[in-house]
């Protein structure tokens, strides 16, 4: 299992902090209370696989397509509605929100190629990822970016356990569908807000898989039946 950058030194932290309260615990207890420090040992150790399978990278095949906006994280699909986007565009647009559990890879990828537009962190409260001012109360990274078919903006939402966005683009770098957009410590959400009209792949509750499930297509003109895979 790969592990990605972000967890070496929380998977470092919690391997020390782990030695040292077993250590503690079998130094004092094990003559006395064995079942106390097996018991303590058990249970830090599944906390420990926990935080390692967090930080989880698997290998996976990306969808490219050109006309299509894919899936930027792992979860459900919790929202999908129509909203008036008050930061960048200012006017209706349609919004499809993903939630990510704890158990969830947390890897965000770039939903779609082009040119990173606008690139902003946000302050804010860490209400519970589902609910609805979550999108613009909560500590937040917002990102633009446009192509030749569209500008969309993708939304980095901290909740009540995530309280780390990490982001890794910048205003006018070319970005590749697929690739790293940034990771979001311990669970939350990813918002996509779309051009209102937009044909959407997803449906409400779904599960989606990020940089590999289909959420939107841009433009049904083009004949793209067999989006390209490429292998990460």
């Amino acid at each position: 299992m790969n592990i990605h950058k972000e967890g070496y030194k929380t998977i470092a932290l919690s391997a020390l902090i782990f030695g040292a309260i077993n250590v503690v615990f079998f130094y004092f207890f094990s003559a006395t209370l064995p079942l106390v420090a097996w018991l303590v040992f058990i249970t830090t150790f599944i906390l420990l696989l926990f935080i390692i399978s967090f930080f989880r990278s698997p290998s996976r095949q990306f969808t490219i397509a050109h006309h299509q906006v894919i899936c930027p994280a792992d979860g459900k699909v919790v929202v999908i509605e129509e909203i008036i986007e008050s930061e960048y565009f200012k006017d209706k647009r349609l919004q499809v929100s993903i939630f990510m559990s704890p158990a969830n890879v947390h890897i965000n990828r770039i939903p779609m190629s082009g040119k990173v537009e606008y690139s902003q962190y946000h302050k804010g409260k860490y209400l519970v990822a589902w609910n609805p001012k979550s999108s613009t109360e909560n500590e937040r990274h917002s990102v633009v970016i446009k192509s030749d078919k569209a500008e969309i903006l993708v939304k980095q939402i901290a909740g009540a356990l995530a309280k780390r966005i990490v982001n890794y683009l910048t205003v006018g770098q070319e970005v590749v569908q697929g690739s790293e957009m940034g990771f979001i410590k311990f669970g939350s959400r990813v918002d996509v807000i779309l051009p209102v009209g937009t044909k959407l792949d997803v449906t409400l509750n779904q599960m989606v898989k990020g940089g590999v499930t289909v959420l939107a297509t841009i433009d049904t003109l083009i004949e793209e039946k067999n989006p390209q895979v490429i292998e990460d």
